[in-house]
C-alpha cells in the first residue's frame, strides 16, 4: 500500500459541563481538560481528529459549558484540523425531537457529526476513510437500530485507503469493559475491514487487535467517578505510515485534578470508632486542592448503625483539599429474616419470647452465650418500666447489668 503519511488524534469521554459533586470548579476542570486537549492537538498538527462520544455530558449542556467548547472549536477549525465525532451515550439524543447539541454545531461548521451526513462517513482524498455510528444506549437497542443504521448507510472500507471506524459503546470481549458496563456491541455487529477501530465509553485506555486491525479506546479527559483514580488521563495520537500500519502514541493530561482514594475497613467497630479513625484517615492524606475519597466498607456491629457516623466530622478534618467526599460501603447487621417474620407472625403473648430471641441473636454477635442471654434478658425486662417512666425499676434493672 503505497500511501502519503498522516496522523490524527483520538480522544473520548470528555463530559464536558459535568458539576460533579455540584461544584462550579469541577465544571471547570473538565473545561480545563479539553482546553489541554486543544492546546495539544494544536502543537501536533494532526490532519484530523476524532472525538468517538460523550464530548458533553447532557445533550443539553449549559450556556458556559457550550462558549467554552466553541471557542476550542473554533480554535481547532482556524488550524485546520477537522473534528469528525460521534454521539455517545450522555451528549445522543435523548429522543427525535429535542436531537442534541452536536447537531447545530455542524451546522456550524465547527464539527463534522459523522451519523448525520450522508454515508455517516468523511473521507480524505487518496489518505483515509472514516465512518461513524450512533450510540444506541443499550445492548437490546443497539442490536435493534445499529443493523437497520448501517443498512441505511453501508459502511464502505475501501482497501486503496487507511480505514477508521468510529463508535460509542463497549465491545463484549475480555477485558474491554469494567463490571459495571453493560457490554452493547456484539464484535459480530461491527463490520469488517477497518484498520484502526476508534471506540469509546469505557474510561480506562484500552488497545488490542480486533478483527483485522487494532480497537482502541483512549480513555477519558477527566476523572468521572472515584473508581477512575488510576486511569491515565489523556488521548492517542495515531500515526500512520505509508504501508498504513496504525502507530499509536499516548498523550497524557496534566490538567486533571489530583484524587486521593483511601479504602479502609472498618469491621465491627462502633461508630464513634469509625468516625475518629476515618477523620484521621483524611487528615493524613490531606493534600493542596485535591479531592479526598474516603471509602468505608465492613460490616457494622449489631447494635450500631450508619446513620450514627458523623460524616460531617469526617468532610471537616480535611483543611487545604478542594473537597472530601466520604464513601459509605459498610453493612449493617441483619438479622435473619426468619427471626423477624417469626416475631409479627406469633400471638401476642408469645411477643416477650420473640423478642428474647431477636436480642438474643443481636448480642450473639459480640458476647458469648451465656453473657448474650443476660443482656437479651435484661434488655426485655427494661421494656415494661421504660414504658411505664418507672424510673426506680429502671435502674435497678440497669444495675443489675453491671453485677
Amino acid at each position: 500500500m503505497g500511501l502519503k503519511a498522516f496522523s490524527f488524534v483520538h480522544a473520548a469521554d470528555l463530559h464536558l459541563g459535568y458539576s460533579q459533586y455540584g461544584l462550579e470548579v469541577r465544571r471547570q476542570d473538565f473545561d480545563g481538560a479539553f482546553k489541554e486537549l486543544v492546546d495539544k492537538t494544536i502543537e501536533l498538527k494532526p490532519d484530523f481528529m476524532i472525538i468517538a462520544g460523550d464530548l458533553f455530558h447532557q445533550p443539553r449542556p449549559s450556556n458556559v459549558t457550550l462558549e467554552h467548547a466553541i471557542k476550542s472549536f473554533k480554535r481547532l477549525r482556524d488550524a485546520g484540523i477537522p473534528v469528525l465525532t460521534v454521539d455517545g451515550s450522555h451528549d445522543s439524543a435523548p429522543n427525535s425531537i429535542t436531537s442534541t447539541i452536536l447537531y447545530p454545531l455542524d451546522s456550524a461548521g465547527l464539527i463534522r457529526h459523522l451519523p448525520r451526513h450522508e454515508g455517516a462517513c468523511w473521507r480524505k482524498s487518496g489518505v483515509c476513510y472514516v465512518y461513524g455510528v450512533p450510540n444506541y444506549r443499550t445492548k437490546h437497542k443497539t442490536e435493534e437500530a445499529l443493523p437497520a443504521f448501517m443498512q441505511q448507510n453501508p459502511p464502505a472500507p475501501d482497501p486503496s485507503l487507511c480505514n477508521i471506524l468510529v463508535f460509542h459503546g463497549a465491545v463484549d470481549l475480555a477485558g474491554v469493559k469494567p463490571p459495571y458496563i453493560e457490554a452493547e456491541l456484539s464484535p459480530d455487529l461491527i463490520p469488517n475491514g477497518f484498520g484502526y477501530y476508534a471506540a469509546g465509553h469505557v474510561h480506562e485506555r484500552f488497545m488490542s487487535k480486533f478483527k483485522d486491525g487494532m480497537l482502541a479506546y483512549s480513555g477519558c479527559t477527566e476523572t468521572v467517578s472515584y473508581t477512575e483514580t488510576n486511569c491515565r488521563k489523556g488521548f492517542y495520537h495515531v500515526h500512520v505510515n505509508e504501508k498504513g500500519e496504525f502507530q499509536p502514541e499516548v498523550v497524557e493530561l496534566r490538567s486533571p485534578r489530583r484524587f486521593i482514594v483511601m479504602e479502609h475497613e472498618f469491621s465491627g467497630m462502633n461508630a464513634l470508632k469509625i468516625t475518629e479513625q476515618a477523620a484521621q484517615l483524611v487528615r493524613d492524606a490531606d493534600e493542596e486542592g485535591a479531592i479526598v475519597i474516603p471509602v468505608l466498607k465492613g460490616v457494622l456491629p449489631a447494635e450500631a448503625s450508619r446513620t450514627e457516623i458523623d460524616l460531617s466530622h469526617i468532610r471537616g478534618a480535611a483543611e487545604k483539599a478542594l473537597l472530601v467526599h466520604p464513601v459509605m460501603l459498610l453493612r449493617e447487621t441483619a438479622v435473619s429474616d426468619e427471626v423477624v417474620r417469626s416475631i409479627f407472625e406469633s400471638e401476642f403473648k408469645d411477643l416477650k419470647t420473640k423478642a428474647f430471641e431477636y436480642f438474643l441473636q443481636i448480642f450473639s454477635e459480640r458476647y458469648s452465650r451465656e453473657e448474650a442471654e443476660k443482656i437479651a434478658h435484661i434488655a426485655i425486662n427494661l421494656i415494661e418500666p421504660l414504658t411505664r417512666k418507672q424510673e426506680a425499676k429502671v435502674m435497678q434493672t440497669l444495675e443489675e447489668l453491671q453485677q
